[in-house]
């Protein structure tokens, strides 16, 4: 008996994609697995970079996304509650959270965190206008200083280094203010002082150097050590003259470790495949932003002890 023409179409359209099916699990073919990658504000380092390590991905057979966030502190909660799968963040920020102290205290420790690499120092930066007279740490009692985001990696720095020249938040008028919001506020002179945590050169101190000569405040010796002693993720920086319009010095400061992260939602082999993504294309990274130029696989497993890698990835980096 003869099939009338449009069921020996169905027929067929159904044998295809059967055959389609047994081809794919003959194979082994996988399930795509999508990478969102949380970064930060797009004043920051941490949005060109992201988003030039998805574009790097994505060229290596994977789906991948970054999206613009709050930071770190953001970006560890997504990760846990696994909004997204990868992030970049501070080290000593994700050392606060697999150890549930400062502003994760409250929570407790996360447990679903894993190590993928160090990426690049992030230099913590006073930024004064040179007209203000303030030329110092201590020369800030009194002011008014952003401080970055309440509850951010940011504010925690600041807090940290105020507090290495015995100086709280009783001695100033502290404003929570971001990146951006706080380059706007030194510009317009309604702060006497911002305060960021990003690879140099930071866009939002860009931003504020293209309008008025700036002066970023030096960190001495004795406040660097005292801060290395009691918060081992700081490391002493140097941020060399001519990183800023008009900035003429080399200036003492800190810096702690931008750092990729990942939760349990990303295994050792996609691990693994991400990692040699990343690190076999750092040159294609490093033109999204001149931080990302520190990058590189020999630094990569720097100021990630405390932290469990992921197993792709560490395999990649020994």
């Amino acid at each position: 008996m003869k099939l009338p023409k449009v069921l020996k179409r169905i027929a067929t359209a159904v044998c295809a994609v059967a055959l389609a099916v047994g081809i794919a699990g003959c194979g082994g073919g996988e399930k795509e697995q999508f990478i969102n990658i949380a970064t930060g504000g797009t004043a920051g380092t941490y949005y060109p970079i992201g988003g030039a390590i998805a574009e790097v991905l994505n060229k290596n057979g994977m789906n991948a996304s970054a999206q613009s966030t709050g930071a770190s502190v953001a970006n560890i909660n997504m990760l846990k509650d696994k909004q997204v799968e990868l992030a970049i963040v501070q080290n000593d920020i994700t050392y606060y959270a697999v150890n549930g102290k400062e502003m994760f205290e409250e929570g407790g420790k996360i447990e679903n965190l894993s190590g993928i690499a160090s990426l690049y120092p992030e230099t913590c930066q006073f930024v004064v206008r040179e007209d203000s007279g303030i030329k110092s740490i201590n020369d800030l009692r009194g002011k008014r200083v952003a401080v970055g985001a309440a509850g951010s990696g940011a504010e925690a720095n600041a807090r940290q280094i105020l507090e290495a020249y015995g100086i709280t938040y009783n001695d100033i008028s502290e404003q929570f203010l971001s990146f951006a919001e706080g380059s706007y506020a030194l510009k317009d002179g309604t702060v006497d002082a911002a305060f960021v945590t990003a690879g140099y050169p930071t866009a939002s101190v860009q931003d504020i150097a293209s309008q008025n000569k700036i002066r970023l405040l030096p960190i001495g010796d004795e406040q660097v050590k005292k801060l290395a002693e009691k918060y081992p993720f700081y490391s002493k920086t140097i941020v060399p003259s001519g990183t800023y319009q008009g900035f003429d010095e080399d200036v003492e400061t800190v810096s702690v470790m931008a750092i990729l992260v990942a939760n349990d939602k990303i295994d050792a082999a996609l691990g693994e495949k991400l990692t040699k993504a990343i690190f076999d294309n750092v040159d294609k990274i490093a033109a999204a932003h001149s931080a990302a130029k520190a990058i590189n696989k020999e630094s990569a497993l720097e100021a990630m002890d405390f932290i469990k890698m992921n197993e792709g990835a560490a395999k990649v980096l020994k």
